[in-house]
């Protein structure tokens, strides 16, 4: 049996992969800096909360990793921990550099003393392209952060790398597009939108207020995407891939096709050079877009180019984007309905 730690294990990414190597016969453990029952909702809700197994290990302590790996032994390492919010980064950089960045460093330091043939996955971002001048980006493509998360991102990155060059490691990194699903945190622009719309359409909230509904992402199913980072430590030798559906579509594109599926009708209109929109059903805005919360610096656009991973591991993305959204919506419909029953009984 194949041992497998996972940081970051609470988070949208280390529930899917645990359970896909749940399925696959691995021991998982989860490495996890918090403690609460309450953010352990992911792995409730695919119900392999009794067989990950957990050890509390935090990326900003050198000696307690190394502990954690002698105490553990895992064969595979799956990094998916970081302060992971774009936004929040711009608030929070230094912090956002200690974990995304340092952290990487620290983790592949304690690896190397410990067991350096450890196979090892850092999960990059395609936000380390930034504002890339080039339609698809892959491999290849000069990086361009535009955010602290984006550039903590490339050090961690470039660390890997080094690493595995140096060292002679097998380690990998997934420079992985947008992927999302319904256990997809409620402070990303999709789960937002979803969560809210159910909120809206069950009574719970007025409104939904967005900032960029100009910028386009390549999005994703998240289960898919697990794979995909399985894949590379099981490969020949290590090696970087993107990840990506090769699709981009637009927050407002992703709002209007969740708003339909909610059974909304929506109008764009102004009001004080404000853009809204309106539910034509009710005649009420249930949306607007606040300058407030675009960020410092935009990604316009990110479109990714997965052949390299294609023809080389056979992997390829098979949710379409509509189902994609379709199954947020559905989730989240699904959640508030249910907990709005769970009130009126009380």
């Amino acid at each position: 049996m194949k041992r497998a730690l996972i940081t970051g294990i609470r988070g949208q990414d280390g529930a899917y992969l645990a359970s896909f190597l749940l399925k696959k016969g691995y021991e998982v453990i989860g490495a996890d800096r918090r403690n609460g029952a309450d953010s352990n909702w992911r792995l409730k809700e695919l119900g392999i909360d009794k067989d990950v197994k957990t050890i509390y290990m935090d990326l900003l302590e050198l000696t307690n990793i190394i502990r954690a790996l002698e105490k553990t032994k895992p064969d595979e390492i799956y990094n998916l921990a970081a302060q992971s919010y774009v936004a929040v980064s711009f608030e929070q950089p230094i912090f956002t550099s200690e974990v995304n960045a340092i952290g990487v460093a620290r983790l592949l330091e304690a690896i190397r003393l410990v067991n350096p043939r450890l196979k090892f996955y850092q999960a990059s971002s395609s936000e380390m392209f930034g504002q890339t001048k080039t339609v698809y980006q892959d491999e290849n493509t000069p990086f361009y952060p535009k955010s602290p998360y984006g550039i903590s991102k490339l050090f961690g990155h470039w660390t890997t790398v080094n690493y595995r060059e140096a060292y002679d490691m097998f380690a990998c990194c997934g420079i992985c597009f947008n992927h999302e699903s319904p256990l997809r945190g409620l402070e990303f622009v999709t789960r937002k939108i979803t969560y809210s719309l159910a909120e809206i359409k069950y009574g719970l909230r007025e409104r939904l207020i967005l900032g960029n509904l100009e910028a386009k992402r390549d999005w994703g199913y998240a289960p898919e995407y697990v794979e995909a980072m399985w894949l590379m430590l099981q490969a020949g030798r290590a090696d970087d891939y993107v990840v990506a559906t090769g699709e981009t579509h637009s927050v407002k594109e992703f709002f209007e096709i969740a708003a339909e599926i909610a059974d909304f009708k929506i109008k764009w209109a102004k009001r004080k050079n404000m853009l809204i929109g309106i539910d034509e059903k009710k005649g009420k805005a249930i949306i607007k877009v606040a300058d407030e919360l675009r960020r410092p610096a935009e990604v316009s656009e990110l479109r990714g180019n997965a052949q390299k991973i294609r023809k080389t591991l056979g992997w390829e993305p098979k949710v379409k984007f509509e189902e994609l959204v379709a199954k947020m919506v559905q989730a989240d419909l699904r959640r508030l309905k249910n907990a709005a029953r769970k009130r009126k009984t009380y």
